[in-house]
């Protein structure tokens, strides 16, 4: 009887032990961190975006040779009407990101591309649509003028702020290989109203703000200079004052 009692209790203590190894070796065996899987060539980037049930559209971009030229597409699927539309244009550069807003409030998304270029003029690329009944309409984005351009060397951050279309890029002082980054950034904010396009600068100009600063610095040191030369004409004509009581 004692000899079956210590055998059961073996019996329990080897079961357990078990148990416990295989719960060691569970908690150990950690399931890898999957990755986001990459496009299969042609194909380069590939973003999907669900504007809401039923409505999604895939945005990619594909191409063989030349790795900053090539084609994007917008795959619109319809899944509630059973409507699968496909857009198509060509890609200069490489796609950095996709958004999507309904900036006019009409309830037609806006799907917009940024793409990043090697162009010294044009560092960032917008390619924007609207899309109505399945049909999409293109967006001219605007180009930047003189004045937004003044200090511009590309590192554009794009994103979606309170329905509208917001950029951001460092200011550079000097040209070419001696331009330096001033610490300060430009801020735009973009709208659309029928279709077009509006633009408006949020940030001040701080590049007008440097020149403003040095002008004021020249403008002190050329005071200065003044002063000490009016200094040293009234020393003089004292000097020649004495002399003449002197004599």
């Amino acid at each position: 009887m004692v000899n079956r009692f210590y055998l059961l209790v073996l019996l329990i203590g080897t079961v357990a032990a078990i148990a416990g190894c295989n719960s060691n070796e569970t908690k150990t065996a950690a399931a890898p961190t999957a990755k986001k899987p990459e496009p299969m060539a042609p194909f380069r980037f590939h973003k999907l975006i669900e504007v809401s049930p039923g409505q999604s559209y895939d945005v990619l971009s594909w191409g063989r040779g030349a790795v900053d030229a090539g084609s994007f597409m917008i795959l619109h699927s319809d899944s509630s009407a059973i409507k699968y539309t496909t857009t198509t244009g060509d890609l200069d550069g490489v796609i950095v990101d996709a958004f999507n807003a309904d900036m006019d409030v009409d309830g037609n998304p806006e799907i917009l591309i940024q793409a990043k270029s090697k162009d010294t003029t044009n560092y960032a690329s917008i390619y924007a649509f609207e899309f109505n009944n399945n049909k999409a309409n293109k967006l001219d984005f605007p180009r930047l003028n003189n004045s937004q351009r003044k200090g511009y060397r590309g590192n554009d951050n794009f994103y979606i702020r309170d329905g509208k279309f917001m950029r951001e890029f460092p200011i550079y002082s000097g040209s070419g290989k001696d331009a330096k980054p001033t610490g300060a950034k430009r801020q735009l904010e973009y709208s659309l109203r029928s279709n077009e396009f509006t633009v408006k600068q949020l940030s001040k100009d701080s590049t007008d703000v440097a020149d403003n600063t040095q002008a004021k610095q020249n403008q002190d040191n050329k005071t200065t200079v003044q002063k000490s030369e009016k200094k040293s004409s009234s020393s003089k004509s004292s000097k020649k004052k004495r002399r003449r009581n002197r004599d």
